[in-house]
C-alpha cells in the first residue's frame, strides 16, 4: 500500500499505528510540499452505526466542530473527508512518544511527571469542553510527549463520530472505546459529560502514578463490573511517596457518580498547581521529553540532544491570530438569505452561522425584532448552531424563540413551543448539563404525549431520560424506565426497529452487570 495516494494529494508512506478500526500513516503532502499524519478509518468495521453515509456526514461534522477549538495542546487537523471506503483524518505530523510507551520507558514514573501531564491535560480539557466537546476515548495512546515534554492530545472527535448520541453499546454487547479508562455512566450507555473525560483523566493519572490501570480484567464485563463497585486503591499504597493531595484528587476523578466528581478540568488544574515544579528551578539538564520542562522552562528551545536524535524537527502548524473580519455593513437580507440556502446545499454550515449571525441585526433594525422575517431567520440560525455543534450559542435563540411562541394562541403557536424547549433541552444534554436536561425533558414529556399525531418523539424522550440517569449513577431508575419503553417502543415500531434493538442491548448489559 506504500506510495498510495489519498484525494489525489496525500501519498502513503508508513504505517505508525494501527487498531480495529483503522491506521495510522506517516504521508506526505504533494501540494505543501511537508510530512502529515493520516488517519484512515473504515465504517463497515465501526459496529452500531446506521450506515457508511450516515457515519461519513457525522464524520464531517465532528471534524469540522473540533477544528474550531484553538489549543497548543490539540494536534493540527489540516483536512478530513472520504477516499473510496474509507475516511481520511490528515493532521499535523508529531515528534516524540505517545504516552503509554513513555510510560513503559520510564517505570516508575515520578510523580512530578504525572503531576505535569495531567496539568496540560486540564488545560486541554478546559479548552475542549467549553466548546463543547466530550473526547469519549482519552487514555495514553491518546496522548503524545513531545521532546521538549509538552503534551498533545489526539483523536478529538473521532469517539463521538464511532456513536452518534450518547456512547452506545455495539452489537456483541461490548461498549465502544477503551473499557480501562471508561466512566460507568458512559459504558452503561449513560449521557456523556465533561465528567465522562474527568474520570478517564483519573485514571490515566492513577496509571502514570501506580503502573497499572485501577481496574483490569480479562473480559470487558469484568472491567465494567469492578469500575461499577469496587472502589480504586489509593495510590500512596502503592507508591508511598506521592503527596496526599495528589492521592486525594484522583480518588474525586474516580468517584462513581458524576455529581461528586470535580465540578470541571479547571478545577482539576487548580488542585495540580500547588504540585507543579517551580519555573526556573532545574538540578541541571533536563533529559528529553521530560513533562516537566514546559512548567520549569516556559517557552524555552528544545533541547538540543532530542532533536540531534531525531533529526530536523518540522515546525509546528500556526495560524495568523488577528481581530475577526469584520461583519458585513448594512448586508441586503433577501440576497444574505439566499446566500444562506447556498452555503447549506453547498455543506458550509459554519459560514452560513456566521453570515446568519452577521444578518440578523440588520434584519431586525429594517423589520423589528418581532417580525416573521427576524423570527424565521432565528429558527433558521438556531438549527444551524445545533447542526454545527454550537450548542452553547444555539440555546438562547430557542430559549428566545419559545418565549415569542408563547405569548401567542393557537395550536400551532403551542407545538412550536414544545418543540424549541425539546431542542433546548437536547442543548443541555450536549453540554453536560444532565441533570438540567434531566428536569426539562420530565416536564416536556406529558405535554408531548397529548399529542397522538407524534408518537415517535415521547419515545425519544423516554430513551434520553434512560441514559441521563445512567448518567447520573441511578440504574434502577434508568432500568424501571427503559423496561417500560421497550414494549411501548415494540408495539409503536415492531421488533426489529433500531430504537427497541438499542433498548435491549442495553437493558441486557444492564441486567448482566447487576447480576
Amino acid at each position: 500500500m506504500n506510495g498510495r495516494v489519498i484525494a489525489d494529494r496525500y501519498e502513503l508512506s508508513t504505517v505508525i499505528g494501527q487498531g480495529g478500526m483503522g491506521q495510522v500513516w506517516t504521508a506526505y503532502d504533494r501540494r505543501l510540499d511537508r510530512r502529515v499524519a493520516v488517519k484512515l478509518l473504515r465504517p463497515d468495521r465501526m459496529a452500531g452505526t446506521e450506515g457508511a453515509d450516515e457515519m461519513r456526514r457525522r464524520f464531517v461534522r465532528e471534524c469540522r466542530v473540533t477544528a474550531q477549538v484553538d489549543h497548543r495542546g490539540l494536534v493540527t487537523v489540516h483536512d478530513a473527508g472520504s477516499d473510496g471506503e474509507e475516511l481520511y483524518l490528515v493532521m499535523q505530523y508529531v515528534e516524540g512518544a505517545d504516552l503509554a510507551d513513555h510510560l513503559a520507558e520510564h517505570d516508575p514514573y515520578p510523580w512530578q511527571w504525572a503531576v505535569s501531564v495531567a496539568a496540560q491535560l486540564c488545560s486541554v480539557l478546559s479548552a475542549v469542553h467549553a466548546v463543547p466537546i466530550v473526547h469519549r476515548d482519552l487514555k495514553p495512546r491518546n496522548v503524545m510527549v513531545r521532546p521538549d515534554g509538552s503534551v498533545l492530545v489526539l483523536d478529538l472527535g473521532v469517539a463521538a463520530v464511532l456513536d452518534a448520541d450518547t456512547t452506545r453499546l455495539t452489537r456483541t454487547g461490548s461498549p465502544i472505546g477503551s473499557p480501562a479508562y471508561m466512566a460507568p455512566e458512559q459504558a452503561m450507555g449513560g449521557a456523556v459529560g465533561p465528567y465522562t473525560d474527568l474520570y478517564a483523566l483519573g485514571v490515566l493519572l492513577h496509571e502514570l502514578l501506580s503502573g497499572d490501570v485501577p481496574f483490569a480484567g480479562s473480559t470487558a464485563l469484568g472491567v465494567l463490573h469492578r469500575h461499577l463497585y469496587e472502589p480504586p486503591i489509593p495510590v500512596r499504597r502503592l507508591r508511598p511517596e506521592v503527596p496526599q493531595a495528589l492521592e486525594e484528587l484522583v480518588l474525586r476523578l474516580l468517584a462513581k457518580d458524576p455529581l461528586h466528581r470535580l465540578a470541571d478540568a479547571q478545577e482539576a488544574y487548580r488542585a495540580l498547581a500547588p504540585l507543579l515544579p517551580v519555573p526556573g528551578r532545574t538540578d541541571g539538564a533536563l533529559g528529553p521529553m521530560n513533562p516537566t520542562r514546559p512548567f520549569l522552562l516556559p517557552h524555552a528551545p528544545w533541547p538540543e540532544r532530542a532533536a540531534a536524535a531525531s533529526g530536523p524537527v518540522p515546525p509546528a502548524a500556526t495560524a495568523l491570530v488577528g481581530p475577526p473580519p469584520p461583519a458585513p455593513s448594512g448586508p441586503d437580507v433577501a440576497e444574505a438569505v439566499e446566500e444562506v440556502k447556498r452555503l447549506l446545499d453547498q455543506g458550509g454550515i459554519t459560514q452560513a452561522v456566521d453570515l446568519l449571525g452577521s444578518i440578523l441585526p440588520a434584519a431586525a433594525a429594517e423589520h423589528g425584532e418581532r417580525s416573521t422575517v427576524v423570527r424565521t431567520l432565528r429558527k433558521q440560525y438556531a438549527a444551524t448552531l445545533m447542526d454545527d455543534g454550537q450548542y452553547r450559542r444555539a440555546l438562547p435563540e430557542l430559549r428566545l424563540l419559545a418565549e415569542e411562541y408563547a405569548a401567542e394562541s393557537g395550536p400551532h403557536a403551542a407545538r412550536q413551543v414544545l418543540r424549541f424547549q425539546y431542542d433546548a433541552a437536547q442543548c443541555l444534554e450536549q453540554l453536560g448539563e444532565a441533570v438540567a436536561a434531566l428536569t426539562e425533558y420530565r416536564a416536556l414529556l406529558p405535554l408531548f404525549e397529548r399529542h397522538p399525531d407524534d408518537p415517535a418523539t415521547p419515545l425519544e424522550i423516554r430513551r434520553r431520560v434512560g441514559h441521563l440517569l445512567l448518567s447520573l449513577g441511578d440504574r434502577q431508575a434508568a432500568h424501571d424506565t427503559l423496561a417500560a419503553l421497550l414494549h411501548d417502543a415494540e408495539r409503536l415500531h415492531g421488533p426489529h426497529h433500531p430504537l427497541p434493538a438499542e433498548i435491549r442491548h442495553t437493558l441486557q448489559w444492564l441486567g448482566q452487570v447487576r447480576a
